[in-house]
């Protein structure tokens, strides 16, 4: 009895912690690595251990540095099918009795030469039709949180809105190519590699959308 009980409690603790997790990459920010001091001394302007080009904008390439990212996202898919069958069949005959018996009854007689028909038809005819058409837009800082051996980037961010009882999170990781960061340290979104966008909220709203424990310990035993 004991275990059937313990039983019961776990399914409802697993039930109560189906809660979905971030898609973005952990963490979302990170502290910039400590550069050492460049040496000058010989009178040159451009210096080899100076940060960066000469001829170039300042953008981010390091490990804590920042870039905007702009939330560009348009899906849209459409699927339409269609199908039929069309079966049909028929068979029919006359059984007789060979002999003459005129000492059977009128029904059996009648029974004994019957005839019969069997006619069958089937037809099926299915149609669907999906459409669906999301769009995504905003902007949204993020910090480079690791750089890679190709020179690409890591950039991970969040972004959190409190307004009275609801509170909302923002989040996005990907990997950018930092060429194709624009002036301004600005890149769009469709420019970003392995792109996660993640937006949810905490309160009235959240709650219920997200359900109930008891739903959600139904959910879990029982699913389907």
């Amino acid at each position: 009895m004991n275990k059937l009980i313990l039983a019961l409690l776990a399914a409802m603790l697993a039930g109560c912690a189906n809660s979905p997790k971030s898609i973005v990459y952990q963490p979302t920010s990170v502290r910039p690595v400590a550069q050492p001091e460049p040496l000058y001394g010989n009178g040159a302007i451009f210096q080899s251990n100076s940060r960066g080009s000469l001829f170039e904008d300042r953008i981010a390439r390091q490990v804590g540095d920042v870039l905007t990212v702009s939330i560009e996202e348009k899906l849209s898919a459409k699927t339409k099918s269609s199908s039929n069958a069309n079966r049909t069949g028929s068979l029919s005959g006359t059984i007789s009795t060979p002999l003459n018996m005129p000492y059977l009854p009128g029904a059996l007689e009648k029974l004994a030469n019957a005839g019969y028909k069997l006619d069958s038809a089937n037809k099926f005819d299915g149609k669907g039709e999906t459409n669906a058409e999301n769009t995504f837009t905003g902007n949204i800082t993020v910090t480079v949180i690791e750089v890679l051996a190709n020179g690409n980037l890591l950039v991970s961010g969040e972004k959190q809105i409190a307004i009275h009882n609801e509170h909302e999170f923002l989040r996005f990781s990907g990997v950018i190519n930092p060429a194709d960061i624009k002036t301004g340290n600005q890149i769009s979104s469709t420019k970003v590699a392995d792109a996660r966008i993640e937006q949810r909220a905490n309160g009235v709203v959240g709650d219920a959308q997200d359900g109930g424990w008891l739903q959600k310990f139904f959910m879990s035993v029982a699913p389907y």
